[in-house]
């Protein structure tokens, strides 16, 4: 099983601090580091203020060299899809080829008007996020001197010459996740290499992958070819003293974050994530928010990280 760091920066952080995370995780082998795409908090005044995810990743690329990078999730509301392509290419080429790219429908109506960023209706936004997939990857997956067309209702590209290209090919891996029943099942398993519930109960994230399992079928993919993932927030510490130290900064009681979370020493967290690796997760993300405390990603990677190598 591979460990994630996911981040929340539109809860307040800096670039620098979204940076130290980052180089910390590589230093300690985490697989990725990921972040959210917001642009408004969600509770506490979130200062300094939002960031751009894939301006924050542009940077971090340059000052990092293996860790993988990537957002949970984009959403396809703050961008058109011919300008997004072009810039998750960029990313990648900086990185190296090491960019993963999370989307989805986006919900957070808040953010958008704060804004000023059109919302539109849930069955809109999945039409025009279902285009969207189609441009991205079309767009990378087009040879070099060869042109992309896409007549759609949404949106409409005519002989666009499909650059930059990325160096991941036919494209950096697309990451969808949500608990819809029917409509996300099925764009998972025409687009996404990875399929990822968060927050979710072990229980109802099986029923999910289940359900994407069977939309792989039925559009005759090898349902093997998806790799499934969690997003669960962490909150891990030496003795009950520091874990409820640790669960007071991020504003939650231990209890809520012992039933909802991965929370607890070490030892009990590489039980629970055992449990999950037992019902064939392959990635699990951290969310990770307690971004100024380092030592408490040196106490996961120390004392937990080791033992997800064998888990399966």
């Amino acid at each position: 099983m591979l460990l994630r760091i996911f981040t929340e920066p539109q809860q307040g952080a800096s670039y620098d601090q979204l940076l130290g995370v980052a180089q910390r995780a590589e230093r300690l082998g985490f697989d990725a580091f990921f972040r959210s795409d917001h642009y408004l908090a969600m509770g506490g005044d979130g200062l300094p203020g939002p960031s751009d995810a894939w301006i924050t990743l542009a940077g971090i690329a340059r000052e990092t060299s293996r860790i993988r990078l990537g957002t949970l999730m984009t959403s396809a509301t703050f961008r058109l899809p011919g300008p997004l392509a072009i810039s998750v290419a960029g990313v990648d080429a900086m990185s190296g080829g090491r960019v993963e790219l999370g989307i989805g429908a986006g919900w957070f109506d808040d953010e958008h008007t704060a804004y000023g960023i059109p919302f539109l209706g849930t069955g809109e936004r999945f039409e025009r996020l279902e285009e969207q997939l189609a441009i991205v990857t079309g767009l990378w997956a087009t040879p070099l001197g060869k042109r992309f067309s896409h007549a759609g209702t949404h949106y409409q590209l005519t002989d666009s010459p499909a650059l930059p290209k990325p160096i991941q090919q036919p494209g950096p891996p697309i990451i969808i996740g949500g608990g819809g029943k029917k409509r996300t099942p099925r764009l998972a398993a025409g687009y996404a290499s990875e399929f990822n519930v968060p927050f979710s109960s072990l229980d109802d994230a099986v029923a999910q992958y289940d359900r994407v399992r069977a939309a792989c079928a039925a559009a005759d993919r090898d349902p093997a070819s998806m790799a499934f993932s969690a997003a669960q927030v962490v909150c891990c510490g030496r003795d009950d003293a520091e874990i409820a130290r640790r669960a007071a900064v991020i504003g939650r009681s231990v209890d809520d974050l012992r039933r909802h979370g991965l929370c607890g020493t070490p030892d009990e967290l590489v039980e629970k994530l055992a449990a999950f690796a037992g019902s064939d997760v392959d990635r699990v993300y951290l969310q990770f928010l307690t971004l100024d405390d380092l030592e408490h990603l040196e106490l996961i990677g120390e004392k937990v990280l080791p033992h997800c190598a064998t888990l399966r």
